[in-house]
């Protein structure tokens, strides 16, 4: 299996010691990138088998030591590990046995690698849910902070603290103030830099009124910003100097401090002053000072970075990010940070101006309907050719993402306006539909009428030019079926010809104009038009489908599904009866056999024969996707399941047929499917695992869940050994040659899984390796303390025995 789409913005992203790489959770790894270039590098696979929800990267001090990268994370699966990511290896793992939902070490950087101070004990911070209290239980406090000893792989006897929920810990550069955001206050403890009980940990409390959501330290002084859900941000200045000195005079000496003495202060805090600033209009997402305390960052829904200056209160802005914000990240070399939005991309800044020098996209993530979309919910559409995934985005957008190689290739502007991120919609995508070849596409975006007035839907045809996933505008048609929403478009197969139909009642082909010239004039412009309407009965048309060949055209005519001539528009047959309005309609391959699904209080799966005009079987199911294969006769259905329960994301299950049987030939249990999609696509050339059945090119089944996770599996292949080392890196096509570990080993030897034995892999090394051993990319090339034993090995002579 081939798993992608994960999401680059579940937790906050870390730089290494260098800043020359950033660490990123994605689903139950973390995947390094360059800064440099934006590329993924490698990935940290293995340790984890749940979401990876922290990272903490081990700081250096010796300059010597500037080659070892070492870091820890930790998992909703329970689980602490250690790795080397400059392999990438697993080196030590220490079980929770409850889901970590975040993780910090405050000690850590007071014995960075590579000190002369003696190595104390790594205590780790961890935010853990309990799962045996239930979440509907009033008052229950299902969040714990607990403390663990990494150097030793036990627990600290004792709680920290109890929540309602998990939260998000945050903890202060020097490591001696560690807190969290908690309802309407911040829990602040200070942690000692030595061995400790937790008994001896010391806590304060600072007050608000309005809830908090997020907190940040200062580098250098005593001071703590919380920023609450209104946009309003909160400087205390002074914290516990009364409870965290540990003077006994100089805390009753604080304690008869007035208010006044106090300004902003409230409940009689530990604190000397508190002072307010407001730009946001909405919740505060971020919090973040820069590494001399000068200057903090916030960020929130609104997709600007606003600068503040600590001393005199002045701001400066990064507006036009084009999505809520998430987190902000410092690295530590001071020219660089990221920025990590809600829409699934990190921004790489070069400070101080904070131009975006580089990006890292993940798939767009999939947003909301508005109240009254009749339409289907799918946001996607396959260029199965291409073996892309064309996604529907917020902010007006086609994006289409490479699933073999799992990143963006493009973008394109379905509408030209300006994204705001607000809570009334008044224009979204509502769909798109690509051809066969992926040379056309479709969009139809709608515009929300106000009180009644000013609604307008748009229906938009593309022409891909000379590169794959590029398209340019050919023609926009205004309310192509007058004021009714369009229910489907579809291509014809190897035809400039399309076919929308539309709740109102019809149905209309388009076909591309080339123009017609006379005496040598081009007096036609080029573009679309329409050919012809038709209807039936008045009926809504809710899907549309064309056979392989393009010589039907089958229209579902809200329960009943009508054959068309496309050329000459005639209606040629009509098919079934069906108790609810029919969904989708595909046809099977080349086969005479058509699909059909039917939503409502009446689920159905149906197999309709075009030759007999008759129903050949059919399952009572509730399906959210379908897809056919273009070579074969079989097809997959995605069918929800416990959909009496009124879950969001529902699990389901995948059945995949031959189109003359009712016996499914496999399935597989799935999670998130409420939303999901399913498509075949033609086998990348560069897996080698693929191999060809009976001399036919092999096709794969692409599973994409709710959330726009995506898994690519051979659905003839039962152990299904399609591995991520046969994806094609476009660093690796950079970077081919015998440089660094391949000219000391050689080049490994493809492994048979078929064999019961592995052949031992040989030792190959060069005769001279120590002219191309340190040649190669800096960020692909081991590390000096793993190549050096071999290059020293290369150049010492094997002393011969007594006996010889």
């Amino acid at each position: 299996m081939i798993p992608g789409g994960q999401s680059l913005v579940s937790s906050p992203p870390v730089f290494s010691h260098d800043g020359k790489k950033l660490l990123v959770c994605t689903g139950c790894t973390v995947s390094i990138f360059s800064t440099s270039t934006g590329m993924k590098i490698t990935e940290l696979e293995g340790g984890h088998t749940d979401r990876v929800t922290s990272v903490v990267v081990v700081p250096v001090a010796a300059p010597s030591s500037k080659f070892i990268s070492y870091c820890w994370t930790s998992s909703i699966d329970g689980t602490i590990c250690y790795w080397d990511f400059s392999v990438p290896e697993l080196i030590k793992k220490v079980k929770v046995q409850l889901p970590i939902h975040s993780m910090v070490i405050p000690n850590i950087s007071c014995t960075p690698i590579g000190s002369s101070e003696k190595t104390s004990n790594h205590y780790a911070f961890i935010s853990v849910e309990d799962p045996t209290i239930s979440a509907d239980e009033n008052k229950a406090f299902r969040g714990q902070i607990q403390i663990y000893n990494l150097t030793k792989s036990r627990r600290v006897r004792g709680l920290l603290a109890e929540t309602r929920k998990p939260e998000l810990l945050s903890v202060s550069k020097n490591g001696e103030f560690l807190g969290i955001t908690n309802k309407r206050k911040l829990d602040i403890w200070k942690i000692p830099s030595n061995d400790f009980r937790i008994e001896e940990i010391k806590k304060i409390k600072l007050h608000h009124t309005k809830k908090l959501t997020a907190l940040a330290f200062h580098p250098k002084l005593r001071m703590v910003a919380g920023g609450d859900v209104t946009g309003r941000i909160l400087m205390w200045i002074g914290f516990g100097r009364r409870k965290f000195s540990g003077d006994s005079q100089a805390t009753n000496k604080k304690k008869n401090l007035t208010d006044e003495e106090k300004p902003g202060v409230r409940n009689n805090d530990d604190a000397d002053s508190c002072s307010t600033w407001h730009w946001h209009p909405s919740e505060i997402k971020f919090l973040s000072f820069s590494s001399d305390g000068a200057y903090l960052y916030s960020g929130g829904k609104e997709g600007v970075i606003v600068v503040w200056q600590i001393d005199t209160g002045k701001k400066k802005f990064k507006p036009r990010l084009g999505s809520p914000l998430l987190y902000f990240t410092e690295s530590p070399d001071p020219s660089l940070s990221c920025v990590t939005c809600a829409d699934n991309h990190i921004h790489l800044l070069k400070m101080p101006t904070m131009e975006i020098t580089k990006s890292i996209a993940g798939i767009k993530l999939p947003f909301s309907y508005p109240v009254g979309h009749k339409g289907l919910c799918t946001q996607v559409a396959y260029d199965e050719t291409a073996g892309l995934i064309a996604v529907l985005t917020e902010d007006y957008c086609v994006q289409f993402f490479s699933l073999f190689d799992n990143h963006e290739v493009s973008q394109v502007q379905v509408c030209k306006r300006n994204f705001q991120p607000v809570d009334d919609v008044t224009l979204y995508v509502a769909l798109v539909s690509v051809s066969l070849d992926g040379s056309l596409m479709g969009t139809v975006d709608v515009k929300i009428p106000e009180d009644g007035l000013g609604g307008l839907v748009s229906l938009k045809f593309w022409m891909r030019g000379s590169r794959i996933a590029e398209y340019s505008l050919s023609t926009v048609i205004y309310e192509p079926h007058s004021d009714a929403e369009i229910s489907s478009l579809a291509f014809r197969p190897g035809h400039c010809m399309a076919v929308t139909s539309s709740f109102g009642g019809d149905f209309k082909i388009w076909i591309h104009n080339l123009g017609i010239k006379l005496n040598d004039q081009l007096h036609q412009k080029t573009g679309w038009r329409c050919q012809s309407v038709g209807s039936y009965k008045g009926r809504p048309m809710t899907a549309a489908a064309f056979s392989a060949d393009g010589s039907v055209l089958a229209i579902a005519a809200e329960s009943v599904v009508t054959l068309w001539d496309p050329d000459s528009n005639v209606l040629v047959a009509v098919i079934g009866d069906t108790h609810s309005p029919i969904t989708s309609l595909s046809f099977i391959g080349n086969s005479e056999y058509l699909v059909s699904l039917t939503g409502g209080s009446t689920p159905q799966l149906a197999v309709l024969t075009t030759s007999k005009l008759r129903l050949s079987w059919s399952y009572k199911l509730v399906a959210e996707a379908l897809s056919s294969s273009r070579d074969t006769s079989q097809f997959s259905v995605l069918v929800l399941l416990n959909s009496q329960c009124g879950i969001e994301k529902e699990n389901g299950v995948i059945l995949l047929f031959d189109v003359e049987d009712p016996v499914p030939v496999a399935t597989w249990m799935v999670k998130k499917a409420k939303g999901g999609s399913l498509a075949f696509v033609p086998a990348n050339p560069s897996f080698d695992e693929i191999k060809a059945m009976d001399g036919e090119k092999p096709s794969l089944l692409v599973y994409v869940n709710g959330d726009h996770e995506y898994i690519i599996f051979d659905p003839h292949n039962m152990d299904n050994r399609i591995g991520k080392s046969s994806r094609t890196s476009q660093i690796a096509l950079e970077e081919a040659g015998m440089f660094g570990y391949a000219s000391i080993y050689g080049d490994l030897s493809n492994l048979n899984p078929k064999q019961d034995q592995v052949p031992e892999i040989t030792f190959a090394p060069s005769e001279r390796p120590w002219e191309t051993i340190f040649n190669g990319s800096s960020h692909a090339l081991p590390p000096l303390t793993k190549l050096c034993s071999t290059f020293l090995a290369s150049l010492i002579e094997k002393k011969p025995s007594m006996n010889e």
